[in-house]
């Protein structure tokens, strides 16, 4: 497969903005895709945002945060505490909460849930986020889970595998408090990684539903 670049250098500076539920949902999504975007432009400014949360699992996600975008990273995350499956019955709230980042930030790229997905907190934000900012370029992420959702994603990160263990690494060893959930394991996750990779003629990949792309010549 042939790849389309963004074009990055090393003193870029894109203004990224990755939103997700719940506070692992980031890193699950596209870890490894801004693993890959700090090391081709490491000045690029990553903003963190996760809606559901209380506060041990807020320290997860700032700790997690260190590890995937340096030392800044905790001081990039904004964490709400929304109840962990209610999002749509705090719909106004929630909205509020993405008016107030569309006054603050403009990213050149935005990394959120599929529209798809079929967990009502993650599609919640999806549509907001496609709500709120409507003249941006959007990367939904993928999420496992029992709903068997994924789809067939359009775009694809090819990892190293190095990149792909580091963010292995990190998730299971930060979010401690997801231990207990079967699916949340190294074979789940390099799995996924690697059926994308497969479908992109790389050893690992992360997969994002591209819906809407301008091209310029």
């Amino acid at each position: 497969m042939r790849e389309l670049g963004l074009g990055l250098r090393g003193d870029d500076r894109p203004l990224v903005l990755c939103v997700g539920a719940h506070c692992d949902d980031i890193e699950i999504g596209c870890g490894g895709t801004l693993l890959r975007l700090r090391e081709r432009a490491p000045g690029a400014e990553i903003h963190w945002v996760t809606l559901c949360g209380d506060e041990p699992r807020l320290r997860e996600a700032r700790e997690s945060a260190r590890r995937f975008l340096g030392e800044d990273g905790p001081d990039r995350v904004r964490g709400f505490a929304f109840r962990d499956g209610f999002l749509p019955w705090e719909g106004a709230r929630v909205k509020e909460c993405f008016e107030d980042l569309k006054r603050e930030l403009d990213p050149d790229l935005i990394f959120t849930h599929a529209l798809g997905d079929r967990h009502q907190d993650h599609r919640l934000v999806a549509e907001l986020t496609w709500n709120t900012w409507r003249d941006h370029s959007i990367f939904e992420y993928e999420i496992p889970k029992y709903e068997g959702d994924l789809g067939q994603p359009n775009a694809f990160v090819p990892l190293h595998p190095e990149i792909a263990e580091r963010k292995l690494k990190t998730l299971l060893e930060v979010y401690t408090s997801q231990a207990s959930r079967p699916w949340f394991d190294a074979e789940t996750l390099r799995g996924l990684m690697r059926l994308r990779g497969v479908e992109c003629r790389a050893t690992f990949a992360e997969a994002f539903h591209a819906r809407k792309l301008r091209i310029g010549f």
